[in-house]
């Protein structure tokens, strides 16, 4: 495997991107490179999916009450009840779930990657293993960029069914709304492209966190403050990329498919 870890000198915020840029392409290519490190790989999904699990199945209940309440108020003022349980729940699975669950991945696990990472590119880790002839793109990054995908997709179903229920307890209970109501409006307007961009969404965030998280921690400033600054570093960048990419996936996907109709 030929792919290694390129440090250009350039520090400038396009040659920063430029190299982010390329280290996504060395990814996806190493991604095909064989023997495929399935060890590393389990652990590596196991380690981000306990970091991140609870976190998210407890921050997804309050974000599908507030989305369920602030629906069913606004529903509320303007006669139309009938289509709180449509609103919210597609509200939840194609924006709030993926989100919710892209944060955290970059968060919790992004954070956990990118300071492994770094610690090993300071006590020169990476440098040995380049000397060696062992690609560390292969080796550390792949496992840790597809369990993150694998773990961000797995954890956006959990977001969903959490968030839905969370949202038909609130507007049922809280709001006085009618079961049969929420079912029929949500029946009525989903779709099941719907449940598909929301998984789309999950494991193109998944990539994007795991791919920022690795970049920075192979790059890190000297010393052990340079690999807090890059985990910083690696958590902001990953969440202002998470919310273009999603802008621009939403745009697409609302020309691409039709709303259905009642």
């Amino acid at each position: 495997m030929g792919v290694g870890v390129a440090r250009p000198a350039g520090t400038g915020p396009l040659s920063e991107t430029g190299r982010l840029f390329l280290h996504a392409v060395d990814v996806a290519r190493a991604v095909f490179a064989r023997p495929f490190q399935w060890r590393e790989f389990v652990q590596q999904s196991w380690f981000v999916a306990s970091v991140t699990i609870v976190p998210t199945a407890l921050v997804s209940i309050p974000f599908g009450a507030v989305i369920a309440l602030q629906l069913g108020s606004l529903t509320k003022q303007i006669g139309a009840q009938s289509f709180t349980g449509a609103s919210s729940v597609l509200a939840i699975i194609q924006q709030a779930s993926p989100l919710i669950t892209a944060l955290l991945i970059a968060g919790a696990g992004g954070s956990a990657i990118c300071a492994d990472l770094g610690a090993r590119t300071i006590r020169d880790e990476i440098a040995a293993m380049e000397t060696l002839g062992v690609s560390p793109i292969h080796r550390l990054v792949v496992p840790r960029v597809l369990a993150a995908m694998l773990v961000a997709t797995l954890l956006n179903g959990v977001v969903s069914v959490v968030g839905v229920l969370g949202g038909y307890f609130f507007n049922v209970i809280m709001q006085g709304g009618t079961p049969g109501a929420y079912m029929a409006s949500f029946n009525g307007l989903a779709q099941l492209p719907d449940l598909w961009i929301g998984e789309i969404k999950a494991v193109i965030f998944g990539f994007i966190a795991g791919v920022v998280a690795a970049h920075r921690g192979l790059n890190p400033a000297p010393g052990p403050k340079g690999v807090g600054d890059a985990v910083n570093q690696a958590v902001v960048i990953s969440f202002m990329l998470l919310f273009l990419v999603n802008v621009v996936l939403t745009a697409i996907y609302l020309q691409l498919v039709p709303a259905k109709g009642m």
